[in-house]
């Protein structure tokens, strides 16, 4: 396995204050395929992979649609497969 970024883990607060969303409004996101899923650090921890929150923001900057945005989270989950 090689993966050429550092991986680096943000917990749910600072996910949220980057974002400046709300709980439920961050739930809605994920939901919606807007916003990449949390990965399982422990059997009660989850965490978010920077560079993917990185890459939405990114794209939200840029002006990108919400297709467009869904299918941007729907290829970073599949690279979570593909670097195992």
């Amino acid at each position: 396995m090689h993966i050429n970024k550092q991986l680096t883990i943000n917990r749910k607060p600072e996910v949220l204050k980057r974002l400046g969303l709300a709980k439920s409004t961050l739930h809605d996101r994920i939901n919606q395929h807007l916003l990449p899923p949390p990965i399982a650090l422990g059997a009660r921890a989850v965490g978010f992979l920077q560079h993917e929150i990185d890459a939405v923001l990114a794209a939200m900057a840029a002006g990108k649609s919400n297709d467009e945005i869904k299918s941007l989270v729907l290829a970073l989950v599949a690279q979570r497969k593909l670097a195992a």
